[in-house]
């Protein structure tokens, strides 16, 4: 009889026990929480009231490791909407033209999430549940990892033996200390920090609007040096919205009423504030500042076999970039592959096992420090690496707002093709010198008339070609791994008479529906302020 056991029983562990349930006679999953009787969220997860998005190669994932499992979202009153097809999006260049690609993100509530995969996950009876459970440590040494320490509901520490022990515990998972106490050495860790504090609150929406809006992001403009703020809107499932306001240090949204609104006024466009005015808010603001990048590297330590690590407790990334459920779909996805590829638990299996997950994780990874590297840089935000479980402390935890599916488009995914392309001096060349400049305190040199229409040109490139839209929201869902810009398309528009960009009205304007709302709403305003003023 083999026994795998898994240690958490979040998102990332429920996928990985269905996973397990195929290839072990019984797989136990210690969960330290109770599980709600609905669609409601976790008491054990601190970020269970806030935006989460499934970017479409998590919901790609998904699908094949459940399948059915994305119409039964849909059907409950989860919404697709394609990027940027059906999303409004400014970025700090100007707004996105509406353009159909494969790139999706599925929005809901992560209540309703977590039970609609839970019950298809554990459903089957196959996986038992311990709940009220805690893990305390590893047994074994630093050569095989042979079971589990777990106190159930309080009581004394007992022995739980397996063939495998999957740490699906998330951000706070233990797992650098319990390798420690059994001699396996220190696990490698590193943390890039963004400084990022975001706020969250349910609304019910207008009742015209709640099905048909597209989701809303709002991006920080080019303001280096002062803090950054923006705001992402989603439908979620039965007709409400939840708003998200992210700022930087300095520029945190508040979390009580008038100053919540009143921030959402200070963005770069009104519409998310005028859609808050417009509906009824449900329940509290709820706060996070948590939102360090965080990687532990078991991969490259000299990890016991019978153990592997899944989700974020390996691998957990700044929110905006909205990963963090996709890339636990697909790390479940090739741990079943990897499973079948070397006949189940056992000796052939550990060597690579680790490796493999984290190359799951990689993409997100890379792409999660690199933007958010360079803000630290900038001066918003701030990196702090380390090694061994010390490291792991000066981390902090979040998951997903779903902002950053659209801004890390900027010139630096588009720009460092560059107008060398068009025979001239590279833009990315620009943006490099001008990053250079003011990282050390020096001032920045204003753009000369060139280089001002160049990034214009790639900004008009940027937000309005269908071939480099379609390549760019490939890579940040997660379905491509390509993040190299197009450069013959890019070419082609610096060269030509690129889209121009266009004015809130104008974008707002792709979407009838929303425009068609805003009018009556401004018409009675209007009619009320002109009544007001004849009395």
């Amino acid at each position: 009889m083999s026994r795998a056991v898994v240690l958490g029983g979040g998102f990332a562990g429920v996928l990985a026990a269905a996973v397990l349930a195929r290839h072990a006679d019984e797989v136990v999953v210690v969960e330290g929480d109770h599980y709600p009787s609905g669609p409601r969220p976790r008491r054990g997860l601190p970020q269970a009231h806030h935006s989460h998005v499934l970017v479409a190669g998590g919901a790609r994932a998904l699908e094949a490791l459940l399948p059915g499992t994305v119409g039964a979202l849909l059907a409950r009153g989860a919404h697709l909407r394609g990027l940027p097809g059906d999303a409004l999006i400014l970025t700090a260049d100007g707004w996105f033209r509406r353009m159909r690609t494969d790139a999706h993100l599925i929005s809901c509530t992560r209540g309703l999430l977590d039970e609609v995969v839970r019950r298809r996950a554990l459903g089957g009876g196959t996986v038992a549940v311990w709940e009220d459970t805690r893990a305390l440590g590893l047994l074994g040494d630093a050569a095989r990892v042979g079971g589990v320490s777990v106190s159930r509901r309080g009581a004394p520490p007992e022995t739980v033996r397996a063939d495998l022990v999957v740490d699906a515990t998330g951000r706070r998972s233990a797992s650098p200390r319990w390798l420690a106490e059994i001699g396996a050495g220190d696990v490698e860790e590193s943390a890039v920090a963004t400084g990022l504090a975001y706020a969250t609150r349910l609304y019910e929406a207008p009742a015209d609007l709640a099905e048909a809006i597209p989701a809303i992001m709002l991006h920080p403009g080019p303001d280096p040096g002062r803090p950054a703020r923006g705001a992402t809107l989603f439908p979620v499932e039965d007709g409400r919205w939840v708003v998200t306001l992210t700022g930087t240090r300095g520029g945190e949204p508040p979390t009580e009423e008038q100053g919540f609104a009143a921030f959402a006024r200070t963005l770069r466009d009104p519409l998310v504030a005028d859609l808050m005015a417009e509906a009824t808010p449900l329940g509290l603001i709820r706060p996070y500042r948590d939102t360090v990048n965080r990687r532990r590297f078991f991969e490259r330590a000299r990890l016991p076999a019978g153990f592997a690590v899944i989700g974020d407790a390996a691998v957990a990334v700044n929110p905006i970039h909205s990963h963090g459920m996709s890339v636990a779909a697909r790390c479940a996805l090739r741990l079943d592959e990897e499973l079948l590829r070397h006949g189940g638990i056992g000796p052939a299996l550990f060597s690579g096992l680790q490796s493999a997950l984290a190359a799951e994780a990689e993409q997100s990874w890379r792409m999660a420090v690199e933007a958010d590297g360079e803000r630290a840089g900038a001066g918003t935000g701030e990196r702090t690496e380390g090694t061994g479980a010390g490291a792991g402390a000066r981390a902090g935890t979040v998951d997903t707002a779903g902002a950053g599916a659209a801004d890390r488009a900027g010139a630096g995914a588009a720009g460092r093709a560059g107008a060398g392309a068009a025979g001239r001096a590279g833009a990315g060349d620009v943006e490099r010198a001008d990053a250079r400049a003011g990282r050390d305190g020096a001032p920045r040199r204003a753009p000369n008339a060139f280089e001002r229409e160049i990034r214009t040109r790639l900004a008009q490139a940027k937000l309005s070609s269908p071939r480099i839209a379609a390549k760019l929201f490939a890579a940040q869902t997660l379905l491509s791994d390509d993040t190299a810009p197009d450069r013959s398309e890019i070419a082609q528009v610096l060269t030509g008479r690129p889209e121009p960009l266009l004015t809130s009205e104008e974008a707002i304007g792709q979407y009838p529906g929303l425009a068609a709302w805003l009018r009556s709403r401004l018409a009675t305003a209007t009619a009320t302020a002109t009544a007001t003023a004849t009395r």
